[in-house]
């Protein structure tokens, strides 16, 4: 059954050479998002990787901005788990807490809001692709500033040949598809 529901979603998967420039060829999730079939069978084979992998330890799933929006709200709630959000610089209203983050050219911020979360509670980060891992590791830094434990994080997607999981560094990744 898994791998069929794995076989629905990749097949889902679009990609497009030389987008947005010139020598990238773009995975594109928009399919997956369009299809309830296949949208359901990628939120249940992220769901059964988190059962298997940590059981009830889980208290939320961080979604990340803005894919990590999609998937993030809807894996919380096929887990029974409530979702919490970071975000780009600038979005969230109240007290927040920031990290930022080398891009290739130049810098970016995340944000989450200070009472997020409490000390020691467990999250698994959520987003729609993994490339380089710039944001997916400022996301984790950012929830170490609110002492909380990064248990894992998962993606639908991931660009291998750009070793985004190694800069997670001890962090455990998870992800439904690979490619180079």
């Amino acid at each position: 059954m898994a791998d069929s529901e794995l076989q629905l979603v990749a097949r889902r998967i679009r990609s497009f050479p030389d987008f947005p420039i010139p020598g990238v060829l773009f995975r594109d999730i928009s399919p997956v998002l369009k299809d309830p079939t296949s949208f359901r069978a990628s939120i249940s084979l992220l769901a059964n990787h988190l059962k298997k992998a940590h059981g009830g330890r889980i208290d939320y799933i961080a979604g990340l901005d803005s894919r990590g929006f999609l998937f993030g709200p809807s894996l919380a709630q096929e887990l029974g788990l409530g979702c919490i959000l970071i975000r780009k610089r600038g979005k969230l209203p109240g007290p927040t807490v920031c990290t930022s983050y080398a891009l290739e050219y130049g810098k970016a911020e995340l944000e989450i809001q200070r009472d997020a979360l409490e000390p020691g509670q467990k999250v698994v980060v959520v987003d729609d692709l993994l490339a380089t891992g710039g944001t997916m590791c400022a996301a984790c830094e950012l929830l170490g500033q609110l002492q909380a434990e990064v248990l894992e994080c998962v993606s639908l997607v991931e660009l291998t040949s750009l070793k985004g999981r190694e800069k997670l560094g001890a962090v455990p990744f998870f992800s439904l598809l690979q490619y180079e």
